[in-house]
């Protein structure tokens, strides 16, 4: 049996998280509304969501604040979170991915974007269909048991750094435009800007800690992941 993917809304106007709701459960979601950072943690302390709408403004703690404090927290550090502002400067979008949205949607918003984005993140959470191990020098990646590891340490990546991750080692030490990247690792890039691949580049150097310099920038063309790094 199909399970149908819950989506938490964190929102503290009803009347938009009535729309998105009522949006969502009609394209096979099921919607669960918070209106503010506090009754989202009581939601997240009972079931994990598959993916978090979480407002910017809020009143209380920020969407800013409330997203950072759960990358940093185990237990929803793998849930993608989907921000919705109506910050539409690069700064602020580039402060949401900071903080760790993995998406961000500007209001005001259509109804396909909102879902086309929902669907987007959801795609890119779902491990990828093989049983593969990926081995570059001490950095290697099981895609069946989503674990990542550099010289025998475990590693915690999002959802999105590890897909990107997977790609870039599997195409080791070839150049990999932000425009290519976006096609092969998120697929849906009508929607997404290309600066949104070098928040999510620098996310997954974070990650990866000592083996952070195996992901290259090659000037005026890309990214290169290798196994002898430049100094």
């Amino acid at each position: 049996m199909k399970t149908v993917p819950r989506v938490l809304v964190v929102e503290d106007e009803p009347a938009i998280a009535e729309l998105i709701a009522v949006n969502l459960r009609h394209n096979g979601f099921q919607p669960i509304w918070a209106i503010d950072g506090e009754a989202a943690q009581r939601e997240l302390e009972a079931v994990l969501p598959d993916v978090i709408l979480l407002d910017w403004m809020l009143p209380g703690q920020s969407g800013l604040t409330l997203a950072k404090k759960w990358r940093s927290q185990a237990r929803t550090r793998q849930v993608p979170i989907l921000m919705i502002t109506a910050r539409g400067d690069e700064p602020d979008k580039i402060a949401g991915l900071d903080a760790g949205a993995d998406d961000y949607i500007t209001k005001p918003f259509s109804t396909q974007e909102l879902l086309a984005r929902v669907r987007a993140v959801l795609r890119r959470r779902a491990p990828e269909q093989t049983t593969e191990c990926v081995k570059l020098d001490a950095l290697e990646l099981d895609a069946a048991t989503y674990r990542v590891s550099y010289q025998g340490q475990g590693l915690k990546l999002g959802p999105t750094e590890f897909k990107l991750l997977h790609y870039l080692m599997k195409h080791a030490e070839r150049v990999h435009s932000r425009g290519q990247l976006l096609d092969k690792v998120w697929g849906d890039h009508v929607f997404i800007e290309e600066r949104t691949v070098d928040v999510h580049v620098k996310r997954l150097r974070e990650a990866l800690g000592a083996a952070g310099n195996m992901v290259e920038t090659v000037r005026g063309a890309g990214y290169r992941m290798t196994a002898t790094p430049s100094a």
